[in-house]
C-alpha cells in the first residue's frame, strides 16, 4: 500500500512539473526584439520606449516579453532600421524618419520649418495625417505603433548664431531633408548624419554646429561641446518625424487577445504622449546649458519673423518637390497646420 503510494505521490509530482513548464512556456507566447540608436539610459528609451514596453508585457499578463536592444546592439546603422524592421531582423524599431530621406514624403510636413509649436499637438496632427494618407502607402510594408514629433528644433554651433546670414560658410549638421534644405537656403553647408555621430563630429570640428532639440543635448554632451544655442519664440526652427515600427508578419502573427494588448499600446495616445514626453526634457536639458554659463541667445518674435521669411523658398521647393511625386504639397501644408490649430486649442 505503502509503495502504491509513493507510486501515485512521484506521479502526481512529476504531472505537477511537466504542468508548470507548460504553463510557464504558455506565460511567455511572444517575445519581440526592439531595436533603436540611443543608449538605454537616454530619454527617448528610459521614458518612452520603456514605459511602452513595460505596458505591454503587463497587459498581456507576461505573454508578451519584449527585449530591449539599445545603441543599434543587433547590428546596422540608424538609417537601416526601417528595413531591419521590413525584413525581420528585429520586431519593433524607433528610428527618425528623415534617416532615410525622401522615402516617405509626406511626413516631411511636420518637418519643414516654422510648422513646429509644441509636440503634443504636433504628434495629434501628425498621426490623423498618417492614418489618412501614409498608412497604407509609404509605410504598408511595416505596421506602425507610434508616430510623433521631438520638442522645437534649434541650432548648437561654436559661434553665436542671431540672424540667418550668420550660417554662412558653418558646417551645421541638418537633422532632416528640410533642414538640410533650409541650412543650404541661408548659405551653410549641410551635413547629414544620425544623432549618436554628433558629440565627435563637434569636438573633432567636422562640423561647427548642430540642429537637435534641448532634449537630446545632455545625452550627447553638446553643452560641453559649444557654447551657443539659438532658440526661437513661436513657431520652432523645425522638428522631426519618428517612428515606432513593427514587423508586419509578426504583428498579424499575433493571436487576437495580444494584437488587443499591442493595439490598446499604440496608435494617436501614445504617440501624443511620446512626443508630449519627449519635449518634457528639454527644460532640464536646457537647464544644464544655462548652469555651464553657456550663451543661450533667445530671438524675439520680431527676430524670429525674419527667419520664417527667410525659409520661404523651403516651402516653394518642397511644395513643387510633393507636386512632382503626385501630391498637392500646398494642401498639404494646409491640412497640416488647420490640424495643429485643432489640437492646439
Amino acid at each position: 500500500m505503502n509503495k502504491f503510494i509513493k507510486t501515485l505521490a512521484g506521479a502526481a509530482i512529476g504531472a505537477l512539473m511537466v504542468s508548470t513548464a507548460i504553463s510557464a512556456a504558455l506565460a511567455q507566447e511572444v517575445t519581440l526584439k526592439l531595436h533603436q540608436f540611443l543608449p538605454a539610459q537616454a530619454n527617448v528609451p528610459k521614458h518612452v520606449l520603456d514605459v511602452w514596453a513595460d505596458n505591454v508585457e503587463k497587459d498581456s499578463e507576461g505573454r508578451i516579453k519584449v527585449e530591449r536592444y539599445p545603441s543599434m546592439q543587433l547590428g546596422g546603422k540608424p538609417p537601416e532600421l526601417i528595413d531591419q524592421a521590413i525584413d525581420g531582423v528585429a520586431d519593433v524599431v524607433w528610428t527618425v524618419v528623415g534617416y532615410t530621406p525622401g522615402r516617405f514624403p509626406r511626413t516631411e510636413v511636420f518637418e519643414l520649418p516654422f510648422m513646429m509649436t509644441t509636440a503634443e499637438p504636433v504628434s495629434r496632427a501628425y498621426w490623423e495625417m498618417f492614418e489618412k494618407y501614409m498608412k497604407d502607402e509609404e509605410f504598408k510594408d511595416v505596421h506602425i505603433l507610434g508616430a510623433w514629433v521631438h520638442g522645437p528644433g534649434m541650432i548648437h554651433s561654436d559661434k553665436p548664431i542671431k540672424v540667418p546670414s550668420d550660417l554662412n560658410g558653418m558646417k551645421i549638421r541638418g537633422a532632416s531633408r528640410t533642414v538640410n534644405m533650409l541650412l543650404a537656403e541661408l548659405g551653410a553647408e549641410s551635413v547629414g548624419m544620425p544623432v549618436p555621430a554628433v558629440p565627435e563630429a563637434l569636438s573633432k570640428g567636422v562640423i561647427n554646429g548642430t540642429t537637435i532639440p534641448w532634449e537630446v543635448t545632455a545625452a550627447l554632451k553638446v553643452p560641453e561641446l559649444v557654447k551657443n544655442h539659438t532658440e526661437f519664440t513661436g513657431q520652432a526652427l523645425y522638428s522631426v518625424t519618428f517612428v515606432l515600427a513593427m514587423n508586419k508578419a509578426k504583428y498579424e502573427s499575433l493571436p487576437d487577445d495580444l494584437k488587443k494588448v499591442v493595439d490598446d499600446n499604440s496608435g494617436m495616445e501614445f504617440s501624443a504622449f511620446a512626443g508630449k514626453t519627449q519635449e518634457s526634457f528639454d527644460a532640464p536639458s536646457r537647464e544644464l546649458a544655462v548652469k555651464a554659463g553657456n550663451n543661450i541667445i533667445t530671438l524675439t518674435e520680431e527676430e524670429t519673423a525674419t527667419w520664417r521669411e527667410a525659409a520661404q523658398p523651403v516651402y516653394d521647393k518642397w511644395i513643387a518637390d510633393m507636386d512632382s511625386k503626385g501630391y498637392d504639397g500646398k494642401a498639404l501644408i494646409e491640412e497640416a497646420q488647420a490640424l495643429i490649430k485643432k489640437y492646439s486649442e
